[in-house]
């Protein structure tokens, strides 16, 4: 940390540039380390979000078949300005998860922190897309007045935050949780799950590109004047609009 090598990207800049100023060899697993973190960062691009709301990641996420339960599928949410996370079990996916899931988990805590979600970015997916009159995300999102992004066709990684939260989550939470113990119903998994997204929030921190070291709640918060100079800054714009 006192040199600011304490993460792979920073290291890895480290390298190319001593390897540019010093003229100096790289070794054939260096050279690999250096085109796999361009390929990533090409693949995965930079997501601009300039305040709290400004952008939530969603995506489905897989688990897992449990005997006694069944096929069990997350939907993982993400906030891209502060990476506060979210996540809920279901036994599908359909468009009325996809929307159960923001009804309860997301805006719920959007609501008491006094921000309005604006975007979501989603995949393709049938529970994300699909008319409005007959499909029950589209008709949440135009209720509550959400914008939609979708990603490239044939290419889900480009919503990367939500991918990297999954990834998170099944390597920290899952890996170890079904070794532990035996779960008997969805509502136990879930407890647990709530747990562990719990301390991702409020007490680890987190290295990227907004939260610097900080938690990802500790961001949320410090973001909030971000967001307020947004509000004021729309008021400002409808008020002129209107004389």
């Amino acid at each position: 940390m006192r040199h600011g090598l304490e993460i792979r990207p920073l290291r890895l800049k480290r390298l190319e540039k001593w390897s540019a100023e010093q003229a100096n060899i790289l070794t054939e697993n260096q050279v690999q380390a250096l085109e796999q973190a361009r390929e990533e960062k090409e693949t995965h691009g930079q997501i601009e979000s300039f305040h709290p709301g400004f952008l939530l990641g969603q995506d489905t996420f897989y688990v897992g078949w449990i005997k006694g339960i069944g096929k069990i599928y997350q939907q993982t949410g993400i906030d891209t300005y502060s990476n506060t996370g979210f996540a809920k079990l279901y036994l599908d996916k359909t468009a009325v998860t996809a929307a159960d899931f923001l009804n309860d988990k997301v805006l719920p805590f959007f609501d008491s922190q006094g921000v309005r979600l604006l975007r979501i970015l989603t995949d393709r997916g049938t529970e994300y897309c699909g008319l409005r009159e007959n499909h029950a995300f589209q008709l949440f999102l135009y209720l509550n007045d959400i914008e939609q992004s979708r990603t490239k066709a044939r290419s889900p990684e480009t919503n990367g935050c939500a991918e990297r939260l999954n990834q998170t989550i099944k390597d920290e939470f899952y890996a170890v949780a079904f070794r532990k113990r035996v779960y008997s119903s969805l509502e136990e998994i879930q407890a647990d799950l709530d747990s562990f997204i719990e301390e991702y929030n409020t007490e680890r921190t987190n290295q990227g590109r907004y939260c610097q070291g900080r938690t990802p709640m500790r961001t949320f918060k410090d973001g909030l004047e971000l967001y307020e100079k947004y509000v004021n800054e729309n008021e400002e714009e409808g008020n002129m609009e209107a004389a």
